[in-house]
Formats: structure tokens, C-alpha cells, sequence
């Protein structure tokens, strides 16, 4: 079940908040029980097959759970390291059975044939949540052991297909807490205008931004810098507010609830350096990757060059989380690549004492969201050789070439451009002014405008640090006024007439 479906805005969710709170009036177990039951139906909605694989595993992890948290000495380690061997196994199994087979047929010059193992839905998150749970139990960190708590920990819907990654401490206390099952006008109010600023994102801005990026990267014949930069740009920003969108519907579904996710995205595209960009893209996951990868590996105890190690094996591993193929490891390794280079800048820039003003700032910026871009070429493309290509054209090595519709507008301006060697091509002209025109769009909005968190920065609507400013200026935070509420209102209505065809979110795919 979509998000951005009728079904879950006018049946599923209504039927399971009004049954929440009635039941949470009577008892609070029966209400964490039919919230975990309704979760479990969005979940079987996707596909029932998977239920049993879901159910098993939540009672695998909390028995394993159980066993650590009671053994001592060495037997504590030997539960952990059992558990953990079961659940990335299961996780190899089902998302890299058939990356591996391949990998073995191309360096044996076997035949293996492939399994085409089916991907369960959201197995990434859930084993990655317990295995987050696991490791804070082995810590001696978890205290709440209600089983039904922990079914609603794993299970919770507005979280279970996508993320955010959640930790077992900050949702257990949530789901003891009394006010937790009280309906809240102002969490409503405010978990509604949530909802709908990230509806918009994804159906008005993300769904629009699509048909611009798919073509470039699987249709598209020209790769002259425009056209390449034009169908990067447009998924680098329909990926950006897909994933935004996503993350604000989750955390203002939650919030109706008197839940509060942790918060996921913080204006990546406007991160100084790419160290900020991983502050503020995923930041679930970069905190679970720090947590429970780069810290456990050494991190930066033991010097520099293990450091950076560390890095790059971290940001290997965590593109191959993203999916089974090698542009997800090159993406990983660029990305790897990236910090090393940040980190070395940041302790040569100290040393030397470099000055760091304004012009700098905005330097670093703008190569920043270049290097990310070229990253994202990788994550979309369908080969290499594609990534290569558009790439190619990226650079300006198939020139620089525009629609000869736009040249017949230019007057004595298309003249010049010609003897500068830009070249115009025949068709596409009403494709390049869309594509840019939305990229001008989403760019506007994405480096110009204040996030939901920032417009909602008087409101404690998520968990977590923000890595820019909290507040928005005065005029833009929002208010439980007849302003706001025609605002809100208004896209929430444009939004609902453009759900004719709901478009999955792109991090299902991981």
C-alpha cells in the first residue's frame, strides 16, 4: 500500500487511527496490538507471502534478544554473533544470491544459474533495525522487553517499507507512554500539514521530475552537455524530493499517532561539503553505517590512514546496502572517495590555516553538489557503460548542442553560438524546456526555500538534530492559522487530483 494512494488515505488510515484511539481509551496493549495488526495488513498488502518470513524474523531477533541480554562472559558474545550471522544471511540470501552467482560465473567462467530470488519488501530496514536492537542489547542498552512493544517497534507502518532506521531506544518509551494514546488536535494539525507538504513533494514535484530523468538515462540518443546535465539534474532532484516526500509523510503519519520518527532529511542539496551531506541525506542510515560499521571497525582511533580505510569501507558496504549490482559499489567507492578527500582537505586546510570566507563557502557548495551529481549517475544508470556515456556528455565531449527549435528563436544570437561551436539538432525541443523547466523548479525549491522541518521549527515534530538552522524566517513557519490552513489546504487538494497513478517511492527499490 502506497502512501500516495486513495486506498491509504481514505480507508487504511482513518479505520486504523479512529480504532487506535478508541481502543486506547479501553486499554492501552489493545491499542499497541491493533496498531501492529494494522501494520501488518499495510505490509501484507504488498504481498501476504512475505508475513511469515516478516513474523519470523521479529521472533528470531527478540528470542535471540532474550538470550543475549541473559547470558554472561563469552556466551553473551557467541547469542550475538549467531544472530547476526542468521540475519545477514538471510539479508545475502535474498538481496545478493544472484549478484554473487554472477560474480562467481564472470571470475570462474562457470554457468551457475541464477536463483531470481524474489526481494521481500523492506527486509532491508527490518534486518537492519534488529540488528540495530541486537547490538544495543549486547551493549547492555535495551530495557523494555515487552514482546508486544517490540512487534510494534519492527512492524510500525509509517516506517516499515522505507525507513527511517529506527533505534529501539527512542520508539520503546514512546510506545509506554501514556500520552502517547491520547489524541492530540495540535499533533494532528501539525502531522496533516506534514503529511501534505510531503504528498506534494513526491506527487507534484518527483512524479513531474520523472518522465525527464527516465528518458535521459532509458531512452535518450543525444548526450550533448545540456541534454546530460538537463536528465541528471532532473533525478538528482526527483530522487531528492521522492526521498524528502517520503520521509515527511512517514514522520506526520506517525505524529497523528503521538509518535515521533526520527528525522531522516535535512536540505542535503544545500550540505557545504560532503561530510554535511551525509549529515543530512538518509541520516538513519548514515547513523546506523557510524554506529554499527565505522565505529565497530576503529573509526578514527587508530590514525588517519586506517581512517580512512574505515571510510571507504563503510561507504563500499552501504552502497551495496542500496542494491546488488556494481554501480552501487562504484557509487559507494566515489562517495567513499569523496570523504577521504574531505577529511585530508579539512586536516591540510587546518594545518596551512587557510582562510575559509564567503567566495570559498560558496565554492565548496557548488563542487559539492557536482560531485554528488556525478555520483548519482552511477546509482541510476542500468550499466557502466550507460553511466560512462552520460557521463561523457556531462564533460561536453559530444559538444554542446540544442534543439534547433530554440535556435530558431535565438535571431543573430544563434549565428554567434555556432561559431562558439554549438551545434542544433532537429526534435526534441519541447522535452529540453520541460525538462529544464522543472529542474529550475525543484532547484528553486530545493536550494531557496526553507525545509518542513525548519517551516515546522516551533514544533517538536521529529527526533533529532538539525544540521542547518532550526527556524525558518518568522513569515514562513507555520501556524494553526486560516493562513496556513488555506495553504495546506490547497496542496493538499492539488495534490489528491493528480493521484490518478500513484508512482512507488523510489527507496522501495532498497
Amino acid at each position: 500500500m502506497l502512501f500516495n494512494s486513495f486506498t491509504f488515505l481514505f480507508l487504511f488510515l482513518p479505520i486504523t487511527a479512529i480504532g487506535y484511539f478508541l481502543l486506547a481509551r479501553r486499554s492501552h496493549v489493545q491499542a499497541a496490538g491493533w496498531l501492529a495488526l494494522a501494520s501488518l495488513t499495510f505490509y501484507g498488502w504488498w504481498s501476504y507471502y512475505y508475513i511469515p518470513l516478516l513474523l519470523g524474523s521479529i521472533v528470531f531477533n527478540y528470542w535471540m534478544g532474550q538470550r543475549i541480554g541473559q547470558a554472561a562472559g563469552p556466551a553473551r558474545k557467541r547469542w550475538l554473533t549467531a544472530a547476526l550471522v542468521t540475519d545477514l544471511g538471510l539479508l545475502a540470501y535474498y538481496k545478493y544470491a544472484d549478484f554473487f552467482i554472477s560474480g562467481a560465473n564472470w571470475l570462474a567462467h562457470a554457468d551457475i544459474p541464477l536463483l531470481h530470488v524474489v526481494l521481500p519488501i523492506g527486509i532491508s530496514f527490518f534486518t537492519f533495525t534488529q540488528i540495530a536492537y541486537l547490538v544495543d542489547t549486547y551493549q547492555g542498552k535495551v530495557k523494555e522487553a515487552r514482546f508486544l512493544h517490540y512487534v510494534l517497534f519492527i512492524t510500525y507502518f509509517p516506517h516499515l517499507i522505507a525507513g527511517p532506521v529506527l533505534h529501539h531506544a527512542e520508539m520503546m518509551p514512546q510506545f509506554d507512554k501514556p500520552a502517547s494514546y491520547r489524541f492530540s488536535f495540535q499533533n494532528f494539525a501539525v502531522g496533516l500539514s506534514i503529511f501534505a507538504i510531503g504528498l506534494a513533494k513526491k506527487v507534484l514535484i518527483a512524479d513531474n521530475l520523472a518522465p525527464h530523468a527516465n528518458f535521459l538515462f532509458d531512452k535518450a540518443d543525444i548526450f550533448s552537455l545540456a541534454n546530460a546535465w538537463g536528465g541528471v539534474l532532473a533525478y538528482a532532484f526527483q530522487l531528492y524530493f521522492d526521498f524528502s516526500g517520503y520521509s515527511d509523510m512517514a514522520i506526520g503519519i506517525s505524529l497523528m499517532f503521538g509518535i515521533r520518527l526520527p528525522l531522516n532529511f535535512d536540505s542535503p542539496y544545500k550540505a557545504a561539503n560532503i561530510i554535511d551531506f551525509w549529515r543530512r541525506w538518509h541520516m538513519t542510515l548514515s547513523r546506523f553505517l557510524r554506529d554499527y560499521l565505522y565505529v565497530p571497525l576503529g573509526g578514527n582511533r587508530k590514525g588517519p590512514v586506517r581512517r580512512y580505510v574505515n571510510l571507504m569501507t563503510t561507504m563500499l558496504l552501504g552502497g551495496l546496502w542500496h542494491g546488488a549490482g556494481m554501480n552501487f559499489v562504484i557509487w559507494g567507492a566515489l562517495h567513499g572517495l569523496y570523504l577521504v578527500i574531505n577529511h585530508g582537505w579539512n586536516a591540510m586546510a587546518d594545518r596551512l590555516r587557510l582562510p575559509r570566507g564567503r567566495t570559498w563557502a560558496v565554492f565548496s557548495w557548488a563542487l559539492t553538489f557536482a560531485a554528488v551529481c556525478v555520483a548519482w549517475v552511477f546509482f541510476r544508470a542500468t550499466s557502466f557503460d550507460k553511466a560512462m556515456t552520460i557521463l561523457h556528455g556531462m564533460a561536453g565531449l559530444d559538444g554542446v548542442g540544442l534543439p534547433a527549435s530554440i535556435g530558431l528563436q535565438l535571431g543573430p544570437l544563434k549565428t554567434l553560438l555556432e561559431q562558439w561551436g554549438v551545434t542544433f539538432y532537429l526534435g526534441g525541443g519541447s522535452r529540453f524546456l520541460e525538462t529544464w523547466q522543472w529542474v529550475v523548479i525543484g532547484g528553486f525549491i530545493a536550494f531557496c526555500l526553507p525545509n518542513t522541518q525548519q517551516i515546522m521549527g516551533r514544533y517538536e515534530a521529529a527526533l533529532g538534530t538539525m544540521a542547518g538552522p532550526r527556524l525558518a524566517a518568522r513569515w514562513q513557519l507555520w501556524q494553526p492559522s486560516r493562513r496556513w490552513s488555506l495553504y495546506i489546504g490547497a496542496i493538499l487538494l492539488g495534490s489528491l487530483l493528480s493521484l490518478s497513478r500513484p508512482a512507488e517511492f523510489l527507496y522501495f527499490q532498497f
